[in-house]
C-alpha cells in the first residue's frame, strides 16, 4: 500500500537503438565484445515509485502481460541490487509501477531500460548520495546493456557494453521502429553466430546529420541480424516494410526482432508508422525521434 501518493514520482525507460552493432571477439568467460553506436528514443517505457508500507510492483501497457512479477525481472533485481549496496535502512519499502509499452526481447534494451530507470528513480527517492560512477558500476551488475541505458544519450560502447564514450552534439533522428510480433532471445543469436571477430566500427563523421550518418551507416553493419534472421525470418518482412514506406535506411536493432527506419523529418516518420500499422495492424509499430 502506497503511504503517499502524492510523492509518487516518474522515469522514463527510452528504448534504445544500435544503429550499429559490430561483434568484435569473444572472451573467455564467454561474453561477446562489441562495438555500437547506440541512441535513444522519446519513445519506451514509464517507471513510478513512491514510497509504501512494504514493496510492492505492478504492471501496466500493452505488453504487460510478458513481463514477470517476479524476482527474475531487471527492474526488481535492480531496486534490490541498490539495496543490498547502501543498506536497508536507508533503503525504506517503495512501489514500483511499470507501464510496459515496449515489446519484450525485442533487441532495443527494454528489460535494460526498465533497471536503469529504477536505478536513477530509487537514488533519488531515497535521497542517495551515489555518484554517476558509482551507479554505473551496479548497472554493469545487472547486464551488459544497463550502463549505456543508464546514460540514454547518443554513445559508443564497447568491451562487453560497459566501456562508453559519449557522442556530443548528434541531432534528432526521425525514427520508426516496427516488430513482427515475434520475440528473439539474444543468447540463441550470438550461438548462431557464424563469423565473431570482425572488424570495429570506421570513426564517425566529423558532423552527425541525416545524410552524412546514413553515408556512414552504409559502411557499417548488425553483425547479429544474419543469424537473427535465420531463428526469424519475420524480420526481413519488417525490413522491407521499412523500405516500401520510404525510410533512408533500415537496420535491425540489437539481437532482433525490431528494426528501425531512420526519415528526414518526424513528419515522414509519422506518415510511414501510420502506413506500416494499416497494412501490419498485429505489429509494434512507433514513430519517435531519438534525444540528443
Amino acid at each position: 500500500m502506497i503511504a503517499d501518493a502524492v510523492a509518487t514520482r516518474t522515469w522514463y525507460a527510452p528504448a534504445k537503438v544500435n544503429l550499429a552493432l559490430h561483434v568484435t571477439g569473444r572472451r573467455d568467460d564467454g561474453y561477446h565484445l562489441i562495438e555500437t553506436l547506440a541512441v535513444f528514443t522519446r519513445f519506451g517505457d514509464r517507471i513510478d515509485i513512491a514510497p509504501a508500507e512494504s514493496d510492492g510492483f505492478s504492471v501496466s501497457g500493452p505488453y504487460a502481460d510478458a513481463v514477470p512479477r517476479d524476482a527474475s525481472n531487471l527492474a526488481l533485481t535492480a531496486r534490490d541490487a541498490l539495496r543490498r549496496a547502501v543498506g536497508g535502512v536507508a533503503a525504506p519499502p517503495v512501489e514500483i509501477r511499470l507501464e510496459k509499452n515496449l515489446p519484450v526481447a525485442s533487441g532495443i534494451g527494454g528489460g535494460s531500460s526498465d533497471a536503469a530507470a529504477v536505478l536513477r528513480g530509487l537514488v533519488e527517492t531515497w535521497g542517495l548520495a551515489l555518484g554517476e560512477a558509482d551507479q554505473a558500476r551496479l548497472a554493469a551488475t545487472l547486464g551488459a546493456d544497463v550502463p549505456m541505458c543508464l546514460k540514454a544519450r547518443p554513445l559508443i560502447a564497447r568491451g562487453i557494453g560497459e566501456q562508453l564514450s559519449a557522442v556530443p552534439e548528434f541531432s534528432a533522428l526521425g525514427l520508426v521502429l516496427v516488430n513482427p510480433g515475434r520475440a528473439v532471445l539474444t543468447s540463441d543469436v550470438f550461438r548462431a553466430l557464424a563469423k565473431r571477430d570482425n572488424e570495429g566500427l570506421p570513426p564517425l563523421p566529423s558532423r552527425i546529420e541525416f545524410h552524412g550518418l546514413r553515408d556512414w551507416l552504409e559502411r557499417t553493419r548488425n553483425d547479429l541480424e544474419v543469424a537473427a534472421r535465420t531463428i526469424e525470418p519475420s524480420i526481413g518482412k519488417a525490413l522491407t516494410a521499412l523500405e516500401r514506406a520510404g525510410a533512408g535506411f533500415v537496420r535491425m536493432s540489437g539481437s532482433g526482432a525490431t528494426c528501425f527506419g531512420l526519415f528526414e523529418s518526424g513528419n515522414m516518420a509519422k506518415r510511414a508508422a501510420l502506413d506500416i500499422r494499416r497494412r501490419n495492424p498485429d505489429w509494434f509499430v512507433a514513430a519517435t525521434r531519438s534525444m540528443t
